[in-house]
């Protein structure tokens, strides 16, 4: 029934979504499995690389984050003015320039100032796809296309870590170099097979004063700000159980990398097999008490991690997070682009995806500070509580909605 049920609905996504759109899933697999390979094992390789304990790890890390934030700001404008092929094509380079680069180091300034680089530019890529999946993609079709990019994505997700696992366990330098290789060709991909989406509009006074306005109507949306200030709680969560688990795992359960890359790799296959039917299933209802209920299932999952005590108490948290996961990306990623004046797309999706960076700029480093100071279990209660405090803010915004003029904020100058 799940293949039969998927197959019908790609043949009836074929034929409502453009062929650019698929071009870009297809790169996106190329894409997500290089970064996969990575990402799960960097905390680990950074603190035995330098010898350094794990809230001085936890600061690079937030220094990749602050330039981030910093530079998202920029991006979105760029989005907005130049189009999102080329925000797109910087940042899959750079990419490429830092993981040949991640291998070669061996000082702490060395890697502050390569995370820094790639802190700065690595936002660009998401930034310019999800305005360029909102620029091709009708709005009734959106939660549906962010659902399938996911899918995708994760498809990449599942392999990566399983492959970066086994090639860490003789030689990272391997793994940095398959993802350099991963991002070049999808560089290439996207610089000779995508075309720009970004329309030039005969816009009237009001939204070409709003363009050159940079970011003030946006700060004025307040609907859109709780919604932010109320994701990040739950980003923080997982922003903790995904950089500090690998470490926590290995230094309190002597587990290997290969056998973390299966956990990791749990939550890339539920987003693969169990995303389509979980869209299915709140897709009709209003975005903010489904967020709600995706925040709490974030709270349970990381906090139940301080009451594993091996692989599948692990795997098991991993589930319950991934849950929240699943109901609560596509239905963020596609409020934000709903609310999102057509002009103005970029730099609302810069914002939102600053609550990624901001996240693992303030998460991990509050776990890390838990970890080293009062006890390691200790960070997953904190994540269990900045899972809650976003689902009250969700639930805060559904029952006390912003006034009209506030929701009509992005229509209006």
């Amino acid at each position: 029934m799940m293949p039969t049920g998927i197959s019908e609905r790609l043949k009836l996504a074929r034929q409502e979504m453009p062929t650019q759109f698929w071009l870009l899933m297809g790169g996106s697999l190329i894409n997500s499995t290089g970064g996969a390979m990575i990402w799960p094992f960097l905390s680990s390789y950074l603190k035995e690389r330098l010898g350094i304990p794990l809230t001085t790890v936890t600061l690079l890390l937030t220094l990749n984050a602050v330039m981030g934030i910093l530079f998202s700001f920029l991006a979105g404008v760029l989005a907005d003015r130049f189009g999102r092929k080329g925000v797109m094509v910087v940042s899959l380079f750079a990419g490429v320039l830092y993981y040949l680069l991640m291998g070669q180091g061996g000082s702490l300034f060395y890697y502050a100032v390569l995370l820094a680089f790639w802190g700065a530019l690595n936002p660009l890529y998401p930034i310019g796809a999800n305005a360029m999946i909102a620029d091709m993609v009708p709005p009734a079709r959106r939660i549906e296309a962010y659902s399938m990019i996911r899918i995708v994505h994760n498809a990449g997700v599942a392999i990566g870590p399983v492959i970066g696992g086994l090639l860490a366990n003789t030689s990272i330098n391997a793994a940095f170099y398959g993802a350099a290789g991963a991002f070049l060709v999808f560089g290439l991909f996207i610089l000779f097979l995508i075309h720009e989406t970004l329309k030039a509009p005969a816009a009237p006074q009001g939204v070409t004063a709003r363009r050159d306005g940079g970011y003030t109507h946006l700060f004025k949306d307040r609907l859109f700000i709780g919604f932010i200030i109320s994701f990040i709680g739950s980003a923080m969560a997982s922003a903790m159980l995904f950089i500090l688990l690998p470490v926590y795992t290995k230094e309190q359960f002597a587990m290997p990398e290969s056998q973390y890359s299966y956990i990791v790799s749990i939550n890339a296959m539920m987003v693969l097999f169990v995303q389509y039917f979980v869209t299915r299933l709140i897709r009709d209802h209003p975005a903010m008490p489904v967020l709600a209920v995706g925040a709490l299932f974030y709270a349970l999952g990381v906090g139940g991690i301080a009451l594993g005590t091996g692989f599948w108490g692990f795997a098991l948290a991993m589930i319950i997070m991934t849950i929240g996961e699943l109901v609560m990306t596509p239905t963020a990623v596609s409020l934000v682009a709903s609310v999102a004046p057509t002009d103005m797309r970029g730099r609302y999706m810069s914002v939102y995806g600053l609550t990624w960076p901001v996240a693992a700029g303030i998460g991990p480093i509050l776990g890390g500070l838990l970890y080293d100071h009062i006890s390691p279990v200790s960070m997953w209660y904190g994540g269990f509580l900045f899972g809650l405090a976003s689902a009250a803010g969700f639930l805060i915004l559904w029952r006390k909605p912003p006034t009209q003029q506030d929701q009509t904020a992005s229509t209006t100058a």
